[in-house]
This record gives structure tokens, sequence and C-alpha cells, in this order.
């Protein structure tokens, strides 16, 4: 097993829609921080928080209370603007994740445009860069987009898995085949290939098997679980079925 074949698959928990359901009511609860603490005390391997530019779910205070709260690296999801820049510099969260955002969308829709961005990503990469934080591009699994990352000099790329969820039959294994080989290209470029978007109890298992994927970053499913049969225990469970997937 080489250095970019990780032994155990890292699961990430966004805990953003904790924080969308307490801003449905205002107040405190429930509280993202929670939820970082139990996610923590499960086994799980790190926090991903999107501070979107309108504040839909995740508020600026909410970055340093999870901070604060766990030992668990903070995965921050970005817009490439000068604000969320200036925010990760000064919170310097162990890693900062570079996503597509829009306004209008209901969540991520697709990859970063990292080839069409270059000029504009560039400098950010470098900064992030500069002050010790883990930068990783959001992209879809293309090799122009991956051609891309490796130009600016990202460690980590996280791959869109959003096609793939959402394919059935044989449009399902032909994403999975594009997905596969798009993970073995980047961690032969050395980069460090995650996954995520879409993922579930009944579609994780292929994705996790891929044995060059180093983190899979899972949020929106895992809260829904968690509505029905605790935090814990869908964690567990996710954790459970991508462990098997390793075997």
């Amino acid at each position: 097993m080489n250095a970019l074949t990780p032994a155990r698959l890292r699961l990430g928990v966004n805990i953003d829609h904790v924080a969308t359901i307490r801003n449905a009511r205002g107040g405190a609860h429930p509280d993202p921080v929670r939820a970082a603490q139990i996610v923590a005390a499960v086994g799980g391997d790190g926090i991903t928080a999107h501070l979107r530019e309108d504040r839909r779910h995740i508020r600026d205070e909410d970055l340093m209370r999870i901070q604060a709260a766990t030992n668990l690296p903070l995965n921050l999801e970005m817009a490439a603007t000068d604000e969320m820049l200036d925010i990760a510099l000064r919170h310097k969260p162990h890693a900062a994740c570079i996503v597509p955002e829009r306004r209008e969308e209901r969540t991520t829709e697709g990859g970063l445009d990292a080839a069409g961005q270059h000029n504009r990503l560039a400098p950010i990469v470098q900064r992030l860069t500069d002050a010790g934080i883990r930068v990783s591009l959001f992209i879809a699994p293309e090799v122009r987009q991956l051609d891309a990352a490796i130009r600016l000099g990202a460690p980590v790329v996280e791959f869109h898995t959003g096609e793939y969820a959402h394919a059935e039959g044989d449009a399902r294994e032909v994403e999975l085949r594009r997905l596969t080989d798009m993970v073995a290209l980047a961690a032969r470029n050395g980069i460090e290939p995650h996954a995520g978007h879409g993922l579930t109890y009944d579609n994780v298992q292929p994705v996790a098997a891929i044995p060059q994927i180093a983190e899979l970053n899972i949020g929106h499913y895992l809260i829904g679980e968690a509505v029905f049969v605790g935090l814990e225990n869908a964690v567990r469970r996710m954790r459970e079925l991508m462990d098997a997937a390793r075997g």
C-alpha cells in the first residue's frame, strides 16, 4: 500500500443542516456545535461546514465555537471571494475547500470551474497555503478540472459525486467508472482525492471501495437520518458501511 492509498477511509460530517433547522426558528437550538461534539464522540474524522454568502445555515460565530468544542479538524467550505478568504485567514481551519456558490441554489450544484477561473483562484490558493491551510478544490471528475487543480498547486481535490448518486442502472456504472479513473489519476499526480455529495447508505459503498480515496464528506443525508435514528446511530452506520467497503 503506497502513501496515497490510505489504510482507513476518513469520514467528514457536514453539519450545515443542523444550523438550517436552528435558523428556521431563530434562537440557538439545535446547536451545530453539539452535532460536532457527537460526531467526535462516535468516531467521525472531521467536521465540514459551509459558510455561505447569505449565512443561510452556518454563521460566522459558529466557526470559532466549533473549533473550540472539538479536536476534530475543521474543513471550511467557502466560495472564492475576498470576504471568505479573509474569514478563512482569520479562523485558520485545518482545511479550506473552495466550492462554487450561487445565491439562488438550494445546495452546491456541480463542481467548481477551476479551469475557467484559474486567474481568480490562483492568488486565493496561494494565500491559504501560505497561512498553513490545506486547500481542496471541489471539482467534477473531469480531466480538464483535475489538470487545473494540478496547475493551481492544490494538494487535495474533492470529487463531486452528484452525477453518480443521481444516476440509475447502467448510467450509474458509467459514472462510477469515470469517478474511479479520475481518483486514480489524481493519486498518480500526487493529489489526495476526496469525494462527496449525494452519498447515502444505499450508494456509498462502491465509492468507499475506490482504494485511493482518502476521505468522504457527507452531510445532508446523515442529518436527515438523524431525525429518525439519532446522529450517533446515523454516523455509526455510515462508518460501518465505509469500513465494510474497504474490507
